[in-house]
């Protein structure tokens, strides 16, 4: 038996492992990330990451793998499917009146249950590999600057698409990403999905912020996904109308993609709606008090943007409803027990249901488009 005849059992072993922990799909790349170091230094010298500044830094980690664990010569990179069932989402994105959570959000935070099926994964790995070599690996779940979309489709788990996730053809887009980084020389993945986005630009013109300023590209400054959940400041004014009642994070560009009809549902309870979140109405969201807020979301993704931006991102939306002498009054009533921040997006919100603007839900586009 060669050395790498064990290596490639273990790899076939580490598949099995991986669907009986509730991933849907296992692949294994190589690390080196050589060829992103243009596109994405490029990416950040146009500002597309706004106040992210956290991917400014470590690029050397991003870009090899080596430098955030010792040796390291794989990823093992996984998927799961997080879509819920029939959640009336597209519904509820149609009545003004509703509040629009992500899909991803409508349930328990993936960042836990992901990251324990994955230290399971890993020690089942480590307790495999250590009669043949010394072990060093570390799993990680958006734990640190690891470039996991390049990762999965060098293991061949999709390609990136035209809206910058990684698209399945047999699963769409709706899952999360996941990765085990280890010096064991498994075997890899040999043969990449080829781009299957073809002349399909469904994603970039059904942005309601026009985030794409091209294929592959996405300007996080535009996206309502960085607006209302990565953004600390001010919704900046001309992206508040066309956030609708989106309240947290926005799936336009995923819902609209054809390969999304092949998308299977989650089998993980945790992954399901609570409290109610998948069908809300604005004004009842609104009116929680911060007790309220931090127990309903307790487990959740929503509670990390914590409840002043829960009531900035809550009082646009309002701010966007059919004109309702209650908002009115919560509005007002809320107005003099926030902070300024809020107070402004209240102020805003108050102005269009005493004056409603003639159109509504106008997509806007850049200058010369």
């Amino acid at each position: 038996m060669t050395i790498t005849a064990p290596f490639a059992e273990l790899a076939s072993r580490i598949t099995t492992w991986a669907r009986e922990l509730g991933f849907d799909e296992v692949g294994i790349s190589d690390t080196d990330l050589s060829a992103q170091a243009e596109p994405l230094q490029n990416w950040l010298d146009k500002g597309y990451q706004g106040d992210m500044d956290w991917l400014a830094q470590n690029l050397d980690k991003r870009l090899q793998p080596e430098l955030l664990v010792s040796g390291a010569v794989r990823a093992i990179c996984v998927r799961m499917n997080y879509l819920p069932g029939d959640t009336r989402q597209i519904q509820v994105l149609k009545d003004a009146r509703k509040a629009y959570i992500s899909r991803y959000a409508l349930g328990r935070d993936y960042h836990k249950l992901i990251r324990k099926r994955l230290a399971q994964l890993a020690e089942k790995i480590r307790e495999a590999a250590e009669p043949l070599m010394p072990v060093n690996q570390r799993p990680f779940v958006d734990s640190a600057p690891v470039l996991e979309r390049p990762l999965a489709a060098k293991a061949g788990l999709g390609w990136v698409g035209k809206h910058t996730l990684v698209l399945n053809q047999n699963a769409g887009s709706w899952f999360f990403l996941g990765e085990i980084f280890t010096n064991i020389p498994l075997p890899t993945n040999t043969q990449t999905v080829e781009d299957r986005c073809g002349t399909c630009s469904a994603c970039l013109k059904v942005c309601p912020t026009d985030a794409f300023p091209r294929p592959y590209e996405l300007d996080a400054r535009r996206c309502i996904s960085y607006l209302t959940i990565e953004n600390k400041g001010p919704i900046p004014e001309e992206f508040r109308e066309p956030m609708g009642n989106r309240v947290f994070g926005c799936d336009d560009c995923q819902a609209i993609c054809p390969w999304n009809k092949f998308a299977k549902f989650t089998a993980e309870d945790d992954f399901r709606p609570r409290h109610g979140l998948e069908d809300t109405d604005l004004l009842a969201l609104f009116l929680w008090d911060e007790e309220a807020f931090l127990r309903r979301t307790e487990g959740s993704p929503i509670r990390r943007i914590g409840y002043e931006r829960w009531l900035r991102n809550l009082a646009v939306g309002l701010g966007n409803a059919p004109p309702d002498p209650e908002i009115i009054r919560a509005l007002d009533l809320r107005r003099e027990q926030v902070t300024p921040l809020v107070r402004e997006h209240i102020d805003w919100a108050l102005e269009r249901q005493r004056n409603p603007p003639s159109s509504r839900r106008r997509k806007i586009r850049r200058e010369g488009t």
